[in-house]
C-alpha cells in the first residue's frame, strides 16, 4: 500500500483473508466493544428514555456490522468468543470505573481465564485442525 492512498473496507477485507484473521479480531473485539456500549448506554443519565432507545439501537447495529465482517475471516467459534469476552471485560471494567459497581476477585479470575481462553482459540486454527484429522 502507499502512503497516502485511500484504502476502502473491501480491500481491508481481502488482504485480511489471507493474513490470518489480524482484522478478523479487530472486527470481533470493535463488536464487543459496541455491544457493552449497548449495555452501558442503558444506565446514562439522559434527559429521554428515548435517546437510551436510540443509543442502545445504534450500538446493537454496529455491533451486528463488525461482527459480521469478523466472521469473513474467523471461524464462528473465534468470532464469538472474541465478541463475548470483549463485551464481558469491557462491560465489567466499566461498571467498575464509572458506576463504582464492585467486582470480586473471583471476577478477576474468570476474566484472566476468559482471555486465557481466547489467546488459546486465536493460536489454533479450524484448518489446522482439519488437516491433522
Amino acid at each position: 500500500m502507499l502512503v497516502g492512498e485511500r484504502v476502502s473496507c473491501e480491500r481491508v477485507l481481502s488482504m485480511d483473508a489471507g493474513s490470518g484473521g489480524g482484522y478478523g479480531y479487530g472486527w470481533a473485539v470493535c463488536a464487543g466493544f459496541n455491544a457493552a456500549l449497548a449495555a452501558i448506554s442503558t444506565k446514562l443519565p439522559l434527559p429521554h428514555q428515548f435517546l437510551r432507545y436510540a443509543f442502545v439501537a445504534l450500538f446493537n447495529v454496529t455491533m451486528w456490522g463488525c461482527y459480521v465482517n469478523s466472521l469473513k475471516s474467523l471461524s464462528s467459534l473465534q468470532a464469538t468468543v472474541t465478541n463475548f469476552a470483549t463485551n464481558f471485560i469491557s462491560s465489567g471494567l466499566a461498571g467498575f470505573f464509572f458506576f463504582h459497581e464492585s467486582l470480586s476477585p473471583q471476577w478477576f479470575a474468570g476474566a484472566l481465564l476468559i482471555i486465557i481462553g481466547v489467546v488459546i482459540l486465536s493460536k489454533s486454527s479450524v484448518e489446522e485442525k482439519l488437516r491433522t484429522d
